[in-house]
Protein backbone atom coordinates (compact mmCIF):
# COMPACT_ATOMS: atom_id res chain seq x y z
CA UNK A 1 0.00 0.00 0.00
CA UNK A 2 2.36 2.34 0.57
CA UNK A 3 5.45 2.73 -1.25
CA UNK A 4 7.49 6.02 -0.10
CA UNK A 5 7.87 7.22 3.17
CA UNK A 6 8.79 10.86 4.31
CA UNK A 7 10.62 10.26 7.88
CA UNK A 8 11.28 13.71 9.70
CA UNK A 9 13.74 13.79 11.94
CA UNK A 10 15.22 16.44 14.47
CA UNK A 11 17.83 15.07 16.11
CA UNK A 12 15.58 13.96 19.78
CA UNK A 13 16.22 10.14 20.75
CA UNK A 14 12.69 9.59 20.22
CA UNK A 15 13.43 10.79 16.39
CA UNK A 16 16.09 8.14 16.08
CA UNK A 17 14.21 5.51 17.58
CA UNK A 18 11.23 6.29 15.02
CA UNK A 19 14.19 5.88 12.05
CA UNK A 20 14.29 2.47 13.28
CA UNK A 21 10.94 1.78 13.29
CA UNK A 22 10.57 3.77 10.19
CA UNK A 23 13.72 1.31 8.48
CA UNK A 24 12.34 -1.67 9.71
CA UNK A 25 8.63 -0.73 8.57
CA UNK A 26 9.92 0.42 5.34
CA UNK A 27 12.07 -3.20 4.63
CA UNK A 28 8.61 -4.86 6.28
CA UNK A 29 6.51 -3.47 2.98
CA UNK A 30 9.47 -2.85 0.10
CA UNK A 31 8.85 1.25 0.39
CA UNK A 32 11.49 3.55 0.19
CA UNK A 33 12.61 6.47 2.51
CA UNK A 34 12.82 10.20 2.22
CA UNK A 35 14.72 11.71 4.96
CA UNK A 36 14.03 15.07 5.77
CA UNK A 37 15.61 17.72 8.30
CA UNK A 38 14.29 21.21 8.84
CA UNK A 39 17.15 23.66 9.55
CA UNK A 40 15.77 26.76 11.61
CA UNK A 41 15.92 30.22 10.12
CA UNK A 42 18.89 32.41 11.19
CA UNK A 43 16.94 34.18 14.43
CA UNK A 44 16.91 37.65 14.15
CA UNK A 45 16.84 39.04 17.37
CA UNK A 46 16.94 43.01 18.22
CA UNK A 47 17.54 45.18 21.12
CA UNK A 48 16.51 48.63 21.36
CA UNK A 49 17.46 50.96 18.81
CA UNK A 50 18.29 47.70 15.93
CA UNK A 51 21.43 46.68 18.07
CA UNK A 52 21.70 42.57 17.29
CA UNK A 53 21.62 40.72 20.81
CA UNK A 54 23.38 37.49 19.21
CA UNK A 55 26.47 37.93 18.11
CA UNK A 56 26.60 34.91 16.21
CA UNK A 57 26.81 35.87 12.10
CA UNK A 58 24.52 34.49 10.10
CA UNK A 59 27.41 32.41 8.22
CA UNK A 60 28.24 31.06 11.83
CA UNK A 61 24.84 30.14 11.99
CA UNK A 62 24.31 28.47 8.80
CA UNK A 63 27.66 26.55 9.24
CA UNK A 64 26.50 24.70 12.52
CA UNK A 65 22.83 24.35 11.58
CA UNK A 66 24.57 22.09 8.46
CA UNK A 67 26.35 20.57 10.96
CA UNK A 68 23.62 19.41 12.73
CA UNK A 69 21.73 18.58 10.14
CA UNK A 70 24.57 16.23 8.40
CA UNK A 71 24.91 14.49 11.91
CA UNK A 72 21.23 13.18 12.34
CA UNK A 73 20.79 12.64 8.66
CA UNK A 74 23.60 10.53 8.96
CA UNK A 75 22.70 8.81 11.53
CA UNK A 76 19.26 8.43 10.24
CA UNK A 77 20.83 7.10 6.87
CA UNK A 78 22.61 4.67 8.76
CA UNK A 79 20.01 2.98 10.15
CA UNK A 80 18.35 2.83 6.82
CA UNK A 81 21.44 1.47 5.19
CA UNK A 82 21.27 -1.49 7.87
CA UNK A 83 17.75 -2.14 7.11
CA UNK A 84 18.88 -2.33 3.49
CA UNK A 85 16.14 0.32 2.44
CA UNK A 86 16.55 2.84 -0.19
CA UNK A 87 17.07 6.55 1.36
CA UNK A 88 17.17 10.30 0.23
CA UNK A 89 18.19 13.12 2.13
CA UNK A 90 16.58 16.24 2.09
CA UNK A 91 16.87 19.28 3.99
CA UNK A 92 15.25 22.64 4.18
CA UNK A 93 15.27 26.07 5.87
CA UNK A 94 12.38 27.29 7.72
CA UNK A 95 10.78 28.69 10.96
CA UNK A 96 7.70 26.40 10.26
CA UNK A 97 8.55 22.84 9.97
CA UNK A 98 5.08 21.14 9.84
CA UNK A 99 4.59 23.33 6.80
CA UNK A 100 7.82 22.03 5.21
CA UNK A 101 7.17 18.54 6.25
CA UNK A 102 3.94 18.26 4.50
CA UNK A 103 5.40 20.53 0.89
CA UNK A 104 8.09 18.16 0.99
CA UNK A 105 6.02 15.31 1.18
CA UNK A 106 3.60 16.31 -1.65
CA UNK A 107 6.75 17.36 -3.69
CA UNK A 108 8.17 14.17 -3.33
CA UNK A 109 4.87 12.58 -4.05
CA UNK A 110 5.24 10.32 -0.60
CA UNK A 111 2.18 8.34 0.40
CA UNK A 112 2.66 8.38 4.06
CA UNK A 113 4.60 10.62 6.45
CA UNK A 114 6.01 8.57 9.48
CA UNK A 115 6.99 10.57 12.38
CA UNK A 116 7.94 10.49 16.00
CA UNK A 117 5.33 12.22 18.74
CA UNK A 118 7.59 14.74 21.42
CA UNK A 119 4.31 13.37 23.57
CA UNK A 120 2.99 16.31 25.44
CA UNK A 121 0.31 16.05 27.21
CA UNK A 122 -2.38 18.07 28.95
CA UNK A 123 -2.09 21.79 29.00
CA UNK A 124 1.75 21.37 27.98
CA UNK A 125 0.19 20.18 24.68
CA UNK A 126 -3.11 22.70 24.47
CA UNK A 127 0.07 25.60 25.24
CA UNK A 128 2.91 24.15 23.06
CA UNK A 129 0.92 22.06 20.54
CA UNK A 130 3.85 20.19 18.52
CA UNK A 131 4.79 19.89 14.75
CA UNK A 132 3.31 16.31 14.91
CA UNK A 133 -0.11 17.87 15.54
CA UNK A 134 0.55 20.51 13.19
CA UNK A 135 1.20 17.97 10.22
CA UNK A 136 -1.41 15.68 11.36
CA UNK A 137 -3.49 18.63 11.42
CA UNK A 138 -3.22 19.88 8.07
CA UNK A 139 -2.10 17.48 5.79
CA UNK A 140 -3.56 15.19 3.30
CA UNK A 141 -1.79 12.58 3.19
CA UNK A 142 -1.48 10.10 5.56
CA UNK A 143 1.05 10.30 8.64
CA UNK A 144 1.94 7.75 11.45
CA UNK A 145 2.54 8.68 14.69
CA UNK A 146 5.54 6.94 16.57
CA UNK A 147 5.23 6.69 20.34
Amino acid sequence: MFKHLLLPIDGSELSLMASRRAAEFASEIKASITLLFVKPEYPVSYYGDGALIDPTTPEEFSKLTNTIADRNLKAAADICTAAGVSFTVHTETSDVPYEIIISTAEQKQCDLIFMASHGRRGITSLLLGSETQKVLTHSKIPVLVYR
